[in-house]
């Protein structure tokens, strides 16, 4: 399943005191952002990759077997244009095989050791105010960009004009975003009764 949030405004409480035998008092520190601008991220098909009934026969024994790509649409409307990035969290980190290029397809239910597969995602066809866009990533939250088209996890990711390799501020977001299922290999899952795939990833929109 993949969901998205969206963050207009950010407020941090934080606690600190002085170290003393009998502190008297605590200090209430407020932080935030208000902004004017905002945007909507849309997925067709509710964000949701239905792969069916996948038969056990069919999985490769020693192999990870690659399941049918699938793809959604994705829209983000802003009402003026804004600078912001779209960053995958994995919900099921803890079963990915990849940590950082592979999204977790979740735990078998019979097995909770077992991890079921991995999931990656690339956006192609990325469309900004009616004009083609480059895909770009950064690693270290915005500091310097690359060329990407794969929506690795925790990476940002943000959109500029071809040739620039600075993120631009854009009204107007389409693309689709391909999404790649692979099951682990047979020999390492128990799979005597119906598994169900539990990936769960969300796409949070975060302002620059």
């Amino acid at each position: 399943m993949f969901t998205f949030s969206r963050r207009l405004a950010a407020l941090c409480l934080c606690l600190t005191a002085t170290p003393a035998l009998c502190a008297s008092s605590v200090e209430i520190a407020l932080t935030g952002v208000i902004t004017p601008s905002a945007c909507t991220p849309t997925l067709s098909s509710n964000g949701i990759v239905d792969h069916g009934r996948v038969p056990a026969r069919s999985l490769n024994f020693y192999e990870f077997t690659k399941l049918p790509s699938q793809n959604l649409d994705l829209g983000v409307s802003c009402n003026e244009p804004v600078l912001f990035v779209l960053v995958g969290v994995d919900n099921r980190a803890a079963s990915s095989v990849g940590p950082g290029f592979y999204y977790g397809l979740g735990n078998n239910i019979h097995a909770p050791l077992e991890r079921l597969g991995s999931v990656s995602m690339a956006l192609r066809e990325a469309m900004g105010d009616d004009e083609p866009v480059l895909v770009l990533a950064s690693s270290n939250k915005g500091e310097t960009w690359f060329p990407e088209s794969n929506v690795y996890p925790d990476l940002y990711i943000g959109f500029a004009p071809l040739g620039t390799l600075v993120p631009t501020p854009y009204r107007l977001i389409s693309a689709s975003l391909q999404i790649e299922t692979s099951i682990n290999a047979a020999a390492h899952l128990t799979l005597d009764q119906e598994v169900p795939l539990d990936g769960s990833i969300v796409l949070d929109l975060r302002y620059l």
